[in-house]
């Protein structure tokens, strides 16, 4: 009987334990190594799962109660500022003929209990809690990690830490497409009086972007990106800008928890592999959240990634190859490389304050509205993302 084939998973996030869990599925071994203490997530964080990639998770039967955390939109509407009062509608994206929802959005931490919980009974996994891990020794043989003083061997490695992180910093040269937007997210759980809300809104105001996500018929997720030059506002200033752009659609407003704030980056990784080391997450691509698509991203090289190891497990093969890890990147780094890019055109489409240019795009924007062909495909690009 064959050797099981042995997994490393560094980092706690949600990617790490995602990523986890699916792996557990393939006849190996996997360690989950995670830092002494766990940071907790923050608690205004809210996560949008496609339709597509909702089935995908589904089938890693996480928890019975995980469908019932999510929130469905089924409908998904842009709107610029008119002006210092009113909106003006550009924009609908409407799918409530029963085949498919928009988005679903479930909180952050919500998610990754469920994720914890479900790891915990999972016999393949060990959980190994281990001081930071700032560097790999370098072998073509299998890797040898020092974890709690002990060393161990594994066919494959995957650091599913932040871009960051010092492992990454250490193991891999910057070779990387990179931008710092100069922008902040503000983040925030709003109380209303209940509505049906089942739609999605993006708010595109002069100098910012505002997402309302619905989690509850009295809850909203909101995810404000601004200059961070505001971060030097005092929350009380804040919290009334947002109430005032959130008043034409929800009553009663009040905020459940502080706001919290995130730096926004933009990054492409153009080298996803060394040596039995495969790098996965933030650490491949980071976009900016407006479209909801980062966790979404991560559900899609791992869908890749799961099928791949599976077949060379199957096969009897060393999942920590070069040629393994080759095919992975080239499945998943032309796909990623374009919708990133995509992302970043779409928001410096919107960062553009010149009057002229911005009449141009609306007026595009209304138009593709009238096109339903075109909205599936952006829709269907939304859900599954590109297939180059």
């Amino acid at each position: 009987m064959m050797k099981k084939q042995k997994i490393c998973i560094i980092g706690g996030s949600l990617t790490g334990l995602v990523t986890a869990i699916s792996l557990s599925k393939l006849n190996c071994e996997i360690d989950l190594i995670t830092g002494k203490n766990i940071k907790k997530s923050a608690s205004n964080a809210t996560i949008a799962i496609s339709e597509n990639n909702l089935e995908f998770l589904k089938k890693l039967n996480i928890s019975k109660t995980f469908q019932k955390k999510l929130w469905p939109s089924s409908i998904m509407k842009i709107y610029t500022e008119k002006d210092k009062n009113n909106f003006s509608e550009i924009f609908e994206l409407n799918h409530d003929n029963k085949l498919n929802k928009i988005l679903y959005v479930i909180k952050n931490i919500e998610l990754i209990n469920l994720m914890w919980s479900k790891i915990k009974k999972i016999k393949s996994i060990s959980i190994i809690k281990n001081k930071n891990i700032s560097d790999i020794p370098n072998s073509n043989f299998l890797k040898k990690i020092n974890l709690n003083n002990k060393k161990k061997k594994y066919n494959l490695v995957i650091i599913c830490a932040g871009n960051n992180s010092d492992l990454v910093k250490n193991i891999f040269d910057n070779q990387t497409i990179k931008n710092s937007y100069d922008e902040t997210s503000i983040t925030a759980i709003l109380n209303h009086d209940p509505i049906k809300n089942n739609i999605a809104r993006q708010i595109f105001l002069d100098n910012s972007i505002l997402a309302l996500l619905p989690i509850s018929k009295k809850n909203t997720s909101i995810v404000w990106s601004v200059k961070k030059i505001l971060k030097r506002e005092n929350n009380t200033f804040l919290k009334k800008q947002i109430q005032f752009f959130t008043k034409n659609f929800l009553n009663n407003i009040k905020f459940t928890k502080s706001i919290e704030f995130n730096d926004l980056n933009f990054l492409i990784r153009k080298k996803y592999y060394k040596d039995r080391i495969l790098l996965f997450g933030d650490a491949l691509h980071v976009v900016h959240p407006f479209v909801g698509q980062g966790f979404n991203m991560v559900l899609r090289d791992l869908k890749i990634l799961e099928k791949i190891l599976e077949n060379k497990i199957k096969l009897g093969l060393d999942i920590g190859s070069l040629d393994i890890l080759s095919e992975f990147s080239d499945k998943s780094k032309p796909n990623n490389f374009a919708f990133s890019i995509g992302i970043d055109v779409l928001k410096t489409s919107f960062s553009i304050n010149n009057k002229l240019f911005k009449e141009l795009r609306n007026n595009v924007i209304k138009n593709l509205n009238k096109n339903t062909n075109l909205k599936n495909v952006f829709f269907n690009i939304a859900n599954k993302g590109l297939r180059l």
